[in-house]
């Protein structure tokens, strides 16, 4: 596979029906099912360095194992390096179709690369923030707290030595920010969201801790660092599916709390935050927002990833179209206006 001739997961998302493309990737999801004959096709999930696709391999696709000469895969599902691709590169020949009025990905052609030639980090997202403009505003908002507040914060992240894996982790496997950092990306978003929120509120009689806001948002997440690991894609862990990380991250914050010392009125107020940040039962918190600075926490961790997933989709659009494709993280289609000068 040549790679002159590759088109990355960005482009592949902005093109027409019929087009075909080449990528190099590295599979973050693969499921092998049955099509109404009885056939096998197999579900891939595939990242580079600008996105993600999902998209299916037929059951006449040809496989191939390119590790060292070329060699076709008649059953793909029987061959060893095959069975599992999750976190290695693939490269992929495939064409831009349509199902339901929503646009398909069709793979008529797998091959499995050789690891040492196509590394799989070189093909995992990265935010697309820079790490030490996300780490500073961190440290920004950190600073805005006082000096008791400051401390906990500084021992939690620093002292504890989580910083290097909160920089790196995801903030999801597939629904947002769903790529290295993007954790660290969400957070600083949710952080400054929530800081605006109490700071309207406040100027409209609503009283609010600004600092404890700023706090529990920084913390809210605490427990993603346990749910998913890098393999180098995101992948959720065994503790992330059967506990979610509301669950472990509040059980980090209440054993660190109790080591550092934090006062009891601080550890209810930001425990609260924590464990009610998705805002309602089903969505997997045990309780409701039912403070100031808790409802302004879950109100910025949804805005944030709604916000992400109106980007995602909108992107993927073509030049012109105003609808985008049903967002499945979201529930809905969403809708890139025209400017006001050009209505």
């Amino acid at each position: 596979m040549e790679e002159q001739q590759l088109y990355t997961t960005r482009e592949i998302r902005s093109m027409s029906k019929d087009c075909k493309f080449k990528l190099l990737a590295v599979v973050m999801k693969s499921s092998v099912k049955k099509d109404k004959n009885g056939r096998n096709y197999w579900d891939l999930g595939v990242m580079d360095s600008e996105g993600t696709i999902e998209g299916k391999a037929w059951s006449n696709a040809q496989w191939w194992d390119r590790r060292d000469e070329p060699l076709q895969v008649k059953e793909p599902s029987e061959h060893d390096e095959l069975k599992d691709l999750v976190g290695k590169t693939v490269g992929l020949v495939g064409q831009v179709a349509e199902f339901k009025g929503q646009q398909q990905y069709n793979f008529n052609a797998v091959s499995l690369m050789n690891q040492a030639s196509y590394p799989p980090h070189r093909y995992v997202q990265r935010s697309p923030v820079p790490e030490e403009t996300l780490e500073r505003e961190f440290l920004d908002l950190l600073g805005l707290c006082p000096e008791h507040l400051r401390g906990f914060l500084d021992f939690v992240f620093f002292r504890k030595n989580l910083w290097e894996s909160f920089k790196d982790c995801p903030a999801a496997v597939s629904h947002h920010h769903a790529y290295v950092g993007g954790l660290l990306e969400h957070t600083v978003a949710v952080a400054r969201m929530a800081r605006s929120i109490v700071e309207a509120g406040a100027a409209a009689g609503y009283e609010a801790d600004v600092s404890v806001t700023v706090a529990g948002a920084l913390l809210h997440d605490l427990g993603k660092l346990e749910a998913y690991r890098l393999t180098p894609v995101p992948v959720m862990t065994v503790a992330g599916t059967f506990h979610d990380h509301i669950a472990i991250g509040y059980g980090k914050f209440e054993s660190m709390a109790r080591e550092y010392g934090l006062d009891e009125r601080l550890f209810l107020a930001l425990g609260h935050i924590i464990i009610s940040h998705h805002g309602c039962r089903e969505y997997g918190s045990p309780v409701l927002p039912a403070t100031p600075e808790a409802m302004a926490v879950s109100a910025a961790d949804e805005m944030d990833f709604r916000l992400f997933c109106w980007k995602n989709s909108v992107e993927q659009m073509e030049e012109g179209r105003e609808i985008s494709d049903f967002n499945h993280s979201a529930q809905r289609r969403f809708w890139r206006q025209e400017s006001a000068n050009g209505v």
